[in-house]
Parts: structure tokens; C-alpha cells; sequence
């Protein structure tokens, strides 16, 4: 380390991008520090991935053991089941507890030094903490996101919410408005229907789940949303939203509703104002996001963003794998992110699960390179392994060139979907083809089978 500066590295956030940075960069010989002004573990382990997962495992076992009839069906037979909302909550409390434990000790462990306070770009490789200059060789921007609040609606962290509060689980509504279907409001509708409450789903688009393949969100609709009677308005915007006893929502179709409670579930937006930029010439675009190139530079010299700071999929595992790219090219090792294969989730009960392209992506891709794609879909209830589990519910589907069999897309629908999704992850990074991963063999039986169904019906064999 030059001794003109403080650190080699100094990183902006202790998220999950950040914490994974700093453990590379340490594994590269890099005097470390980060800097946190919140809770360590940033959004995923405390107010998102982590106490929402928690609270999905708590409603999960909730919904099936009320599931009589599912259960008869393998011989079972349960009385009447109850739960406690203050104990499930607890769960994902303490949860969260260990895992920012764990990380904080993993942190001090490897010597990384970490720095209480909100940190502001000061210059040129400096940081300002609190009266504190900090210089570092190269700097990380991690700084996350919040949740995404649109204009009309007033939040009181009570009646009207978002997941920051939702997982706190302070109270179980009779009724309960999700405005947003992506995944914290599927999520979240699993939770609530599980312990009893009513929901009504609103979509400002024009469709349910816009952001995933249309034949997932169909199957989504006949498995997760119809069954278990949730109202959907789409194509309706929540204009105007005003907490209280009862809640009240006014939409753009003239309708107005009055429910217990009103969960506002519309995407998140980066931490990136006020942060400093502006001392290193760096404006962030439109919607606030900071501009990287696939080595997640900024364009400013030793000055480096990842994360949801970046808007490229703002998912926890995304975030990893961009401090691990950051640190590598920081150590003049070139590395970039391979956004294609990396893989999403639902956790609801099935889970959703997908990686690379949907049908519609992969035909624009097409039209603009000129080549067509196919599609190939194995489903559930000809699996041995979820006939044997009563779990039939789910589909694989595989979208693929044809002209060479290049695997572009995996949309995956079903019980273990988050775990399976992750054989297509290495195939599309290969860039392999449908022909070569039908020659592949799949233990039987297992729920593996649905996409070895899907790779040999594509390639014939």
C-alpha cells in the first residue's frame, strides 16, 4: 500500500455487495475498510431477503398443514393448526440477529476495519465520515436502495407500509391491499393469505407479474393467485392512499377502497443522493442510478460502483458478484459480470425461479440478429418425484436458438424452482446448447427430470 493513502480499498456500504467485496479484497492482500452508517448487512439481511424468507418458511408450513385434503392424500391427518404472529416474527427477528452477527464477526475476523457513519464523496480517492477524511488508493460505492414510494401515497410505517415494515409482522389484517406485483408482492400475498387475511393485488401495468415470462405468470395466476382468492386490479394505478382505520385508496378507475392495510410494493430506488458525487464531477442518470461499465467503473479514476447503487439487477447475489468483479479489476486482473446467467427467485409456496431471457426477450434478440428461437415446456405432473410428493403443480420452460441449440432462457415454476434454476445458471454461462445438455444424466427420480425432459424433447433424443 502506498503510505499516502489510508487503505487500499475503502468501501461505501456494508450490504451483501460490500461485505462480499471487502472479503475478496482482503483474499487479494487489500487493506481494508468499510464504512456503514445504518445496520450491518444493508436491505438483504435486515429488512429483505433474510426476515422475509423467515416469515415465507413460518406462513409455508402454516398454509400446508392447513392443506387437509393435500394431506390425506399421503395418509396425514392434523387437527386444527393455530399460530402465534408474535413468534413467527420473533423467528425472522432473530434470524436477522445471527446472520448481522455472523457478519460483523466475519468482518473483524479478516481484519477488515469497519467505520460507523455516513460517508460522502470528498474528492479524489477521500471520503468524509462524520470530521473524519479517510483516503483510500480505490474507493466502492455500495450504497443500496430504498423502497420506491409513488407520488399520492402517504405512508405511516402502520396501516400503510412497505417490506421495511411489512416483516416486522406487527399485525396480521383482515384485508390487506398489495399495490405491486413483482416479487415483494407475490412474496408478500403468500405470506398474508397464509395466515388468513384477504388480499387485493393492484398493477399499475397492464399485466399481472410483468417482469417475468408470460407462461410463468399465467401458471402463477391459476396456482398462486386464483386458489386462494386474490382480488387483482390491473391496470389500475393507486392514486391516492391515506392511512388509517380504514385505510383509503383511491384509483385511477374512479374506484375508491377502504381495507385494513395497505402494503406498497413498487420496486426500490438507489441511495445515491447527496453522497458526493458531485465533488468528483460524477452525476448519477435520470433515475439515479450510477453508470458502470462491466468492470463496474465509473468512469472517474479508482472510483467504482456496485450493487443496486448500479440498477442492473438489484438482487443481493448480483450485488456479490459485482464487488468480487470490482476488486479482481482493482487488482489488474480484468473481470467482468456475466448478467445473463445469473439467477432470480420468488420464494412463495412454489417457488418462482428463472435465469437469462423471457419469450419475448429472446424473439427481440432474434429479430435483431437474425436467428429464431424455440420454446420447450416439461411439466410437474409428469415427474416422478412431484406425483410421489403430491407437488404437481409447476413447469419448466426452456427457450433456446434454433439454429445452434444456445440456451437462452430457464423459467421454472414449482416446489425447489430456487434450487433448480441454478444447473440452467451453468449452462447458459457455458453458453451451452440444448443438444449437449440432453446428453447429460439426471438422478431418478428427482425433480432434476423436469428440465432433463425439457433438454431432450428440444434435441429430439
Amino acid at each position: 500500500m502506498s503510505e499516502q493513502f489510508d487503505y487500499d480499498l475503502a468501501i461505501v456500504g456494508a450490504g451483501v455487495g460490500g461485505h462480499g467485496a471487502a472479503i475478496h479484497a482482503v483474499a487479494c492482500g487489500l487493506k481494508t475498510a468499510i464504512v456503514e452508517a445504518a445496520d450491518m448487512g444493508g436491505t438483504c439481511v435486515n429488512r429483505g431477503c433474510i426476515p422475509s424468507k423467515a416469515l415465507l418458511a413460518a406462513s409455508g408450513r402454516v398454509r400446508e398443514l392447513r392443506a387437509k385434503e393435500h394431506l390425506r392424500v399421503l395418509g396425514i391427518d392434523v387437527g386444527e393448526v393455530s399460530f402465534d404472529r408474535t413468534a413467527i416474527a420473533g423467528h425472522a427477528s432473530k434470524t436477522v440477529d445471527k446472520l448481522r452477527g455472523d457478519l460483523t464477526n466475519s468482518l473483524k475476523r479478516l481484519g477488515v476495519d469497519t467505520i460507523h457513519g455516513r460517508a460522502k464523496v470528498a474528492g479524489q480517492q477521500k471520503l468524509q465520515v462524520g470530521d473524519r477524511i479517510i483516503t483510500a488508493k480505490d474507493i466502492i460505492l455500495a450504497t443500496g436502495s430504498v423502497p420506491f414510494v409513488p407520488p399520492g401515497i402517504e405512508l405511516d410505517g402502520k396501516t400503510v407500509f412497505t417490506s421495511d415494515e411489512a416483516i416486522r409482522l406487527d399485525w396480521v389484517p383482515d384485508w390487506v391491499a398489495i399495490i405491486g406485483s413483482g416479487y415483494i408482492g407475490l412474496e408478500f400475498s403468500d405470506v398474508y393469505t397464509a395466515l388468513g387475511a384477504e388480499v387485493t393485488m393492484i398493477e399499475a401495468l397492464d399485466t399481472l407479474m410483468p417482469g417475468f415470462d408470460p407462461d410463468i405468470a399465467k401458471l402463477a395466476e391459476r396456482v398462486l393467485i386464483t386458489p386462494r382468492d386474490i382480488e387483482t386490479k390491473v391496470g389500475i394505478l393507486a392514486k391516492k392512499v391515506t392511512p388509517g382505520s380504514p385505510v383509503i385508496i383511491e384509483l385511477s378507475n374512479g374506484e375508491v377502497l377502504e381495507v385494513d392495510a395497505c402494503l406498497v410494493a413498487t420496486g426500490r430506488i438507489p441511495l445515491t443522493k447527496d453522497i458526493g458525487l458531485e465533488t468528483v464531477g460524477l452525476s448519477p442518470d435520470r433515475r439515479g442510478f450510477i453508470e458502470v461499465d462491466d468492470t463496474m467503473a465509473t468512469g472517474v479514476p479508482h472510483l467504482w460502483a456496485i450493487g443496486d447503487a448500479t440498477g442492473k439487477m438489484m438482487l443481493a447475489h448480483t450485488a456479490s458478484a459485482q464487488g468480487v468483479v470490482a476488486v479482481e479489476n482493482i487488482c489488474g486482473r480484468h473481470a467482468t459480470v456475466d448478467y445473463l446467467s445469473i439467477p432470480a427467485a420468488a420464494f412463495t409456496h412454489p417457488e418462482i425461479s428463472f435465469v437469462g431471457l423471457t419469450e419475448p426477450q429472446a424473439k427481440a434478440k432474434g429479430d435483431e440478429e437474425g436467428f429464431q428461437i424455440a420454446t420447450v415446456r416439461s411439466y410437474y405432473k409428469g415427474n416422478s418425484k412431484a406425483i410421489a410428493e403430491v407437488e404437481t403443480d409447476g413447469l419448466a420452460k426452456i427457450i433456446y436458438r434454433q439454429d445452434n441449440g444456445e440456451l437462452l432462457g430457464v423459467h421454472i415454476m414449482g416446489i425447489h424452482a430456487s434450487d433448480l434454476i441454478h444447473e440452467a445458471s451453468a449452462a447458459i454461462a457455458q453458453r451451452a446448447s440444448v443438444y449437449k445438455l440432453a446428453r447429460n444424466v439426471h438422478a431418478h427420480p428427482t425433480l432434476s427430470e423436469v428440465l432433463d425432459e425439457a433438454y431432450k424433447r428440444a434435441a429430439h433424443v
